[in-house]
């Protein structure tokens, strides 16, 4: 992806949506207030509002609705148009006075067709023709009350948030993940004994779950669309089962189909299970700071990947440390301001100590170019010397405005270097450093052993110690990295002694952090006895061993674990890289673990580097 593509892809969505903006309510879901967030800024918004007033308002049952003075509203929109989502447009719209509704939703009408169940040749024959979105229109001026108010409903393809220019996410799918081998035993309670499922490799698109189906089929509308301003001819690879599924549906989706046959270019897309590789997403072995200020900030809320940066320093407002609230919290997207963007993606590509001294080189530049008194010192860069750069803006108002976005990003890195879990990370990468030489020489049993006496319950817990979020974080890292397994009596007793231990460390925390509301089932820990303390662990270590197991269906990919020799420690290798390493390279014979899927009637596997030798 080419930094104008993802940009231009993003940015071009957002201008049709900013054209029916002017004057009006705005109603957006979390998703496409990410998009915007990366790809052009709230002010933008803000800016093609206009007028004296402006309301934007998230999208949920309980939203204002429109004054008297509000005749206008645009709802901005991730998701299909049905369900819920129609009756929250329909609540706030009947709670309002609006004469003009207008509703964008980022999923395009053949995938509406699909939701309502229109079989493929009926759908073929409504070519050029939106029957869900007029039968909207019609509900929308019945909602507002007049069937001569003006009503639109269209289709933006709103379904990145441009981070980099060669990094671009999918809010709006943040929750989809892999099935684990306990999902067959889910998708077969409600097939027929004769078409039982036997593994993962077996799952089809037939054999999900129709709100699963639906959900891969709008990630395929989005990328169709994506494809379609790259002006490319995609061709379709898999690694993995859902990705095999992802991959088949773009390749068979009618639209894309009919695209292809006036592309001029050529791509190859290539999607992979996340499941096949759980080591680098829970490692602490990337020497890199955005990880870390990722790790530590607390989460932007309503966002899956940006953080909350503590502005009072440049405030006169106190900065007590008991005082966790922010109210106007600084965020690392400056989609606006090119001197941030430059440091923010010199950041996501360098190593740890050249990142804090790039922060250090950008900070002094501003000061310089704003006449500020700085004072160089050369040198280890420290917290207190960043901090003591951003203090000189404090009082100089212009210059605080021309380099906000900068002065986010570098207290985003004074708020991390100072925070009290950057020093745990070092305890974390020695551990995994340790687990890594263990797992080469010792059994699975042995490893969780390791870990036992670093489960503790809060009352024996120091700053040092690990929480119950960080021991599942560890735990994956072994279960994932360790791969496949021979079950024995040893580890049968290891994995029963760490279930209890775990189960004992959830029963004693005194408040349960949402992650573990969600794994207990319980939203106090007053509720959470052992007993169901323990169902909980029970199933958490299914999933563990679903994914240890889970590149059992790999061929080449069975491992993500270099094991040491005289020369070398033992290492972990990202499935990415093997991935790629096995893509260009052109003495290795085919690779088997990377399916290709053809657009045929047959819907045929297909193999071989010979495969991606025809396209760029």
């Amino acid at each position: 992806m080419s930094a104008p593509g993802v940009l231009s892809f993003t940015q071009q969505g957002w201008e049709q949506v900013l054209a029916k903006v002017k004057r009006a309510l705005v109603y957006l879901d979390a998703a496409c207030a990410e998009s915007l967030h990366w790809g052009c800024g709230s002010t933008r918004l803000l800016e093609a509002v206009g007028g004296p007033e402006c309301h934007l308002r998230e999208f949920e049952p309980a939203a204002v609705g429109g004054g008297a003075k509000q005749p206008k509203a645009v709802f901005v929109l991730s998701c299909l148009l049905k369900g819920r989502t129609v009756e929250t447009l329909r609540d706030i719209i009947c709670r309002s006075h609006f004469q003009y509704c207008v509703v964008v939703t980022a999923v395009n009408h053949a995938v509406h067709l699909t939701a309502n169940h229109v079989p493929a040749a009926a759908a073929a024959e409504l070519e050029g023709q939106q029957p869900v979105f007029e039968q909207l229109e019609e509900k929308l001026c019945e909602w507002m009350g007049n069937m001569n108010y003006t009503a639109e409903v269209l289709h933006v393809p709103l379904l990145l948030a441009p981070v980099a220019p060669h990094l671009a996410l999918t809010p709006a799918f943040a929750s989809l993940f892999p099935l684990l081998p306990q999902d067959v035993h889910l998708l077969n309670s409600a097939r027929p004994d004769k078409r039982r499922l036997g593994s993962l490799s077996e799952v089809d698109a037939t054999a999900l779950t129709p709100e699963l189906f639906l959900q891969i089929r709008c990630l395929v509308s989005g990328l169709s669309s994506l494809c379609e301003h790259f002006g490319v001819r995609e061709e379709c690879f898999a690694v993995g089962s859902l990705s095999r599924i992802i991959a088949a549906d773009l390749a068979n989706y009618a639209p894309a189909k009919n695209r292809r046959k006036t592309a001029t270019g050529r791509a190859s897309v290539v999607f992979v299970d996340r499941t096949l590789d759980l080591t680098g997403a829970t490692g602490h072995h990337g020497d890199n700071l955005v990880e870390k200020i990722i790790s530590v900030l607390p989460q932007l809320p309503g966002h899956t990947n940006d953080v909350m940066v503590n502005m009072v320093e440049l405030t006169a407002l106190q900065n007590e440390e008991k005082s966790q609230s922010m109210v106007a919290p600084g965020c690392l997207a400056q989609p606006k301001d090119a001197a941030a963007k430059a440091l923010w993606e010199a950041l996501l590509s360098t190593k740890h100590k050249e990142a804090v001294m790039e922060v250090r080189r950008h900070l002094v530049e501003a000061a310089s170019r704003e006449n500020l008194p700085i004072k160089m010192s050369m040198g280890r860069v420290t917290p207190g010397q960043l901090l003591s750069y951003i203090h000189l803006f404090k009082n100089n108002l212009k210059a605080l405005v021309s380099h906000c976005g900068l002065l986010q990003l570098g207290l985003a890195t004074v708020q991390t270097l100072k925070h009290p879990q950057t020093a745990k990370w070092d305890n974390f990468l020695a551990f995994e450093r340790l687990l890594l030489q263990s797992i080469g020489e010792s059994t699975m049993s042995v490893v969780l052993n390791q870990l036992l006496p670093m489960m503790k319950p809060l009352n024996q817990r120091t700053d040092n110690d690990y929480s119950p979020e960080e021991l599942l974080i560890l735990l994956i890292y072994i279960y994932s990295v360790g791969g496949e397994f021979t079950v024995d009596k040893d580890l049968g007793e290891a994995e029963e002694k760490v279930k209890k231990a775990l189960a004992q460390v959830f029963c004693e925390e005194s408040e349960l952090s949402p992650l573990l509301q969600k794994i207990t089932g319980c939203d106090s820990s007053i509720k959470l006895t052992f007993h169901k303390s323990k169902i909980a662990v029970d199933e958490l270590f299914t999933s563990l061993r679903d994914i240890a197991g889970a590149r059992n269906l790999m061929k080449q990919f069975k491992s993500v674990y270099v094991p040491g020799n005289h020369t070398h420690q033992a290492s972990y290798k990202p499935l990415l890289r093997q991935v790629v390493e096995e893509i260009f390279n052109p003495e290795k014979p085919d690779p088997v673990d990377i399916e290709h899927m053809s657009s045929g009637l047959t819907d045929l596997l297909k193999t071989g580097f010979s495969m991606f030798m025809k396209v760029k």
